[in-house]
């Protein structure tokens, strides 16, 4: 190798930006709807530039979210376009007049028919939330059960509060915390542990099929600026909790 001249080339995998345009699942004079992507935050980030709120504003000069997602949750966000709509869609926001659900794996077998969890959350000051029956604030989630395999349960959540981190809080507050979801002691799921007679390869290491947590925003309905009628928007899930239900289907029934 001596004298060889040669250049360091990176190889690696680079990941494709963010087109915002590909994200919109509806845009009038008065809201874009969008299908946020996992990994990305709504608002500012200290570890990337790059968020839901500036990538928007990139694409129209007055677009303001009017909620936000946690970064590692995908699914229907809602910005307004100008501050009259803004004002408007804050409102509704405000008293409640939002319909939101949410798709998240959990851990466990489980049977729900709108079980109502009612526990008071708080903040722990390092971005995480716990229950805290003492100053915690009035929470209220409603939980049914989509679909069951043997290990795991893809659930229905309707927030009826805004907490942080409330569904995933609240259902580790029931015993079954999301799949992936390490801060609130959620563990991946293989397919070794599913899959009979799975074959090992000693040579690689064996991926989760889950990928993180899987909490996806799947549909939101309210009244938009200037119509007293409900308004709904589904947002399809991503393509890697398609993934893993597929999985789960084939072999955890």
């Amino acid at each position: 190798m001596a004298g060889r001249n040669f250049e360091l080339n990176d190889r690696r995998k680079k990941k494709k930006p963010i087109r915002f345009k590909d994200l919109i699942l509806f845009e009038d004079e008065r809201v874009i709807v969008v299908n946020k992507p996992g990994g990305i935050s709504s608002l500012s980030d200290r570890d990337t530039e790059v968020n839901m709120q500036t990538l928007g504003k990139k694409y129209h000069p007055e677009a303001t979210l009017a909620h936000r997602l946690d970064k590692h949750t995908t699914g229907a966000l809602i910005f307004a376009k100008g501050t009259d709509n803004y004002r408007e869609l804050a409102g509704a926001f405000a008293r409640r007049e939002v319909i939101k659900h949410y798709i998240a794996l959990i851990h466990g077998s489980r049977d729900f028919e709108e079980e109502i969890i009612e526990l008071p959350i708080g903040t722990s000051g390092r971005g995480k939330a716990r229950i805290d029956m003492e100053e915690g604030k009035d929470s209220l989630t409603v939980v049914d059960t989509a679909e069951k395999f043997r290990h795991a349960t893809l659930v229905d959540c309707q927030p009826l509060t805004g907490r942080t981190h409330q569904i995933r809080i609240h259902l580790t507050a029931i015993g079954c915390p999301l799949v992936g979801d390490s801060l609130y002691g959620g563990k991946d799921i293989f397919l070794s542990e599913i899959k009979r007679n799975y074959k090992f390869n000693r040579k690689l290491e064996e991926s989760p099929i889950n990928d993180g947590f899987l909490l996806h925003a799947r549909g939101i309905a309210l009244p938009l600026p200037g119509d007293d009628s409900e308004t709904s928007f589904i947002a399809p899930l991503p393509k890697k909790m398609e993934t893993a239900v597929r999985i789960l289907r084939k072999y955890d029934t």
